[in-house]
């Protein structure tokens, strides 16, 4: 439906292809090789939590602050400068491109994404897909800019890109706004096929675009979140939606570095790496196989499934990242390190694992425990490596 965009190496200047991130403990985890210490950062670690974020957002709109390049950058790295995570996650909104691009959609605060117009039949989803996804090449230059202001301030640590997977950016569509089944877009994926296929077509393409424009500026990994693929069977998501899902993906599937690692000889080695790529999704224990089949690197585990078994049930051969209950966060630090040494343990068992939260931090969550959280794992980790 639309031109592929031709694939590039990223430039020397790429903190991957500089060497400056490419060793960090983040990207070798990824990578699928166990550093010393596990690695860790927090799914919504840049935002509601943190007071230094509340301040800065007063009398501000979501989006605004999404499309400000010095203030994204700045919320991007408050959780870095405080907690010392491993990695930060560029601050943003998945629905964010759907904006530039043309889409009438809006961040309500307490409720989420609310859309102007639902895109519940093939006339809707005609005018919708009538919007050029290649409009974003140029208007995705703020999102370029604050990720390359970002890439500079941190330095060895590296940034993880991120955008919405192509299903849930649909549900929003066609819902018109958050929903807890998605009964219209499962309607009209099953009612209209025709017509859900290029709904889809044109989401991976918005959010791919998305992806892309955050590596290509400096990001070292890439995350597609897939909120609400848990509603889908194994069959639905497999025949209705990987596809897009691999479409989005092949935007930054084919970014590519050369490594040079020296070896015993003190004879460099070059190797050819591609930029990691992390999917995530929310009750989706049922569907880890098929989401690690789009193309992803590593996959994101939520806190309904232990990892050992999330393990058992990608073959044992995939890095993984979770999966720490939100809803612990507020618990008794006994009943939290508890969970952190089962979680960390379970995860053993993987090739490799980033420690993450089975989903994003809960907005009244105390600093002061992530933090903590991070210097737990660090130094218990690297105890028992």
């Amino acid at each position: 439906m639309f031109d592929r965009i031709e694939g590039v190496n990223l430039d020397a200047q790429h903190p991957l292809s500089s060497g400056q991130t490419a060793d960090s403990r983040l990207i070798r985890a990824y990578q699928g090789t166990r550093p010393d210490v596990t690695p860790v950062w927090f799914m919504r670690q840049a935002g509601r939590s943190l007071p230094e974020y509340r301040e800065l957002r007063v009398g501000t709109r979501m989006l605004d602050v999404c499309l400000d390049p010095e203030l994204a950058s700045e919320i991007t790295l408050q959780p870095v400068r405080r907690h010392g995570v491993d990695a930060g996650i560029f601050f943003s909104d998945i629905v964010v491109p759907l904006k530039l691009v043309g889409v009438d959609v809006e961040i309500v605060a307490g409720k989420g994404p609310v859309l102007g117009t639902a895109t519940r039949t093939a006339k809707d989803v005609a005018a919708l897909t009538s919007l050029d996804p290649a409009i974003l090449d140029d208007a995705l230059a703020p999102i370029s800019e604050a990720v390359a202001r970002t890439v500079a301030e941190l330095g060895g640590t590296p940034l993880i890109g991120f955008a919405g997977a192509p299903f849930t950016l649909a549900a929003y569509l066609v819902e018109g706004g958050p929903s807890k089944d998605h009964i219209h877009a499962r309607t009209l994926m099953h009612a209209d096929p025709e017509a859900w296929a290029a709904l889809m077509d044109w989401t991976a393409e918005v959010t791919g675009r998305f992806l892309r424009a955050q590596v290509l500026a400096g990001a070292s990994a890439a995350q597609l979140f897939d909120s609400w693929a848990g509603a889908l069977s194994r069959e639905d998501y497999a025949a209705y939606v990987a596809p897009a899902s691999a479409q989005a993906i092949s935007h930054v599937r084919d970014l590519t570095y050369i490594e040079r690692t020296p070896d015993a000889a003190a004879d460099p080695t070059e190797i050819r790496r591609n930029v990691p790529v992390v999917h995530f999704g929310v009750g989706t224990g049922e569907l880890l196989k098929e989401m690690h089949g789009i193309g992803a690197d590593v996959v994101g585990v939520d806190y309904r499934i232990p990892l050992d078994e999330a393990n058992r049930r990608l073959g044992g051969v995939v890095p993984i990242q979770g999966n720490v209950d939100p809803a612990l966060l507020a618990a008794p630090w006994p009943v939290l390190e508890a969970h952190l040494r089962d979680v960390l343990e379970r995860g053993r068992l993987a090739p490799a694992h980033v420690l993450n939260l089975g989903h994003g931090v809960p907005p009244e969550t105390d600093p002061d425990v992530l933090t903590r959280i991070v210097g737990f794992v660090h130094e218990h980790s690297a105890a028992s490596a």
